[in-house]
């Protein structure tokens, strides 16, 4: 099924809007998109993930193996305790990002449903002789998106708690303290059910007073509290400091590991190359750019918007991805269909491009021009 084009069967819902691009399969929304997000907001609504792929591990080397090939602290990891990982190439490039939650038996790696074919494909050719076995289980095993901000309990069924915008342990920021970051306000988790009982469980949380709200909802709180996703802002240039995925996906203080050497670098004498940032659009037409529109200073190109939604309080946000040294006062204007809309700029990414923890020693300055050129070595002349 993981390879095959997937339609829900909460799709046959009366009002039901199919979602497109890396939402589809699942409903966009049900006839009132500022209803359910605000149901969303106030914890009381449930949202059909099950476009969502799903990969398990199973054997007793599973947690020591993940933890020696991906960026995330695995080792001893406890039962239902949520974590996130990612696979990078040997210049420190993000390939993967997956949800993470073992349950004593097995590991549950949840992610989009083609990089679920893609990263089962690899954790296959990486397993060598340890005892573990891999599975694409998408086709078994949908998801159901809550807004809860707690772990599962071992009454409830296997759930990953999005531990955004933690600074979990070996961790840092390129951000906004927790404390003051708006993904705070953003609880949410995804739990594992059945495929066969998918609309059952999903009926049994609306019996229980929530509304069923689809990826509008989702995506417009997703881009106010800052998450990056795979399939929105990460391309084959993307490195996990430029979109300050080291708060929950990176620990960097643990072993050897695949593109571990451009995280450090990055992290202790490099600057990334680009930056986050979240665009407040002019609300006063209809225009909303696409995914991939450019992102302009004056006439000069400076990045991609990565993701749009119309907030039910903020009007039309986006994400973009820009170049790290462009002014963090300046707005912008973004290419739109049928023309071009401004945009105030939110500073997600600091623009010194400096983590809160970042090492500082004599001799830093020479030092970190060595490290931009051995960097820019490591990356295949990137930078």
């Amino acid at each position: 099924m993981s390879e095959q084009k997937y339609s829900s069967p909460l799709l046959s819902r009366h009002g039901a809007v199919a979602a497109a691009g890396p939402d589809a399969g699942v409903a966009w929304h049900y006839g009132d998109p500022t209803a359910e997000q605000r149901a969303l907001v106030r914890g009381a609504a449930v949202v059909d993930q099950s476009h969502l792929g799903v990969v398990s591990v199973t054997g007793p080397d599973r947690l020591e193996w993940l933890h020696s090939i991906t960026s995330a602290q695995l080792e001893g990891l406890e039962p239902r305790s949520s974590r996130e990982l990612l696979v990078l190439s040997p210049q420190g490039h993000i390939e993967h990002a997956a949800g993470v939650v073992d349950d004593g038996k097995t590991t549950w790696l949840i992610t989009s449903r083609p990089k679920a074919v893609e990263l089962n494909a690899w954790l296959n050719r990486m397993k060598f002789m340890k005892q573990v076995d891999i599975a694409d289980v998408t086709d078994q095993w949908a998801a159901i998106g809550e807004p809860i901000s707690h772990e599962g309990n071992e009454s409830e069924p296997v759930t990953w708690l999005d531990r955004w915008p933690e600074v979990l342990e070996g961790g840092t920021r390129y951000a906004a303290d927790s404390s003051e970051h708006p993904g705070t306000q953003r609880p949410w988790r995804l739990v594992l059910v059945p495929r066969e009982d998918l609309a059952a469980q999903v009926a049994r949380r609306e019996a229980g007073g929530w509304k069923l709200a689809g990826t509008w909802a989702t995506e417009a709180l997703r881009i106010e509290a800052w998450r990056p996703r795979i399939e929105n802002e990460v391309d084959h240039k993307s490195i996990a400091h430029e979109l300050d995925w080291l708060r929950t996906a990176v620990h960097l203080h643990k072993g050897c590991y695949r593109g571990q050497e451009t995280i450090a670098r990055v992290h202790n004498l490099g600057r990334p190359p680009r930056r986050l940032v979240m665009i407040y659009l002019d609300g006063s037409g209809h225009l909303l750019p696409e995914r991939g529109a450019n992102i302009y200073v004056g006439e000069k190109v400076v990045g991609q918007v990565t993701s749009v939604a119309r907030h039910h309080e903020l009007g039309p946000i986006a994400l973009g991805v820009i170049k790290r040294s462009t002014p963090t006062d300046v707005e912008f204007v973004v290419d739109c269909d049928g023309g071009a809309i401004s945009g105030g700029q939110e500073v997600v990414v600091a623009g010194e491009g400096v983590s809160a923890d970042r090492p500082g020693a004599r001799g830093e300055t020479s030092r970190a021009a060595r490290g931009a050129v051995n960097l820019s070595n490591a990356m295949g002349g990137y930078l």
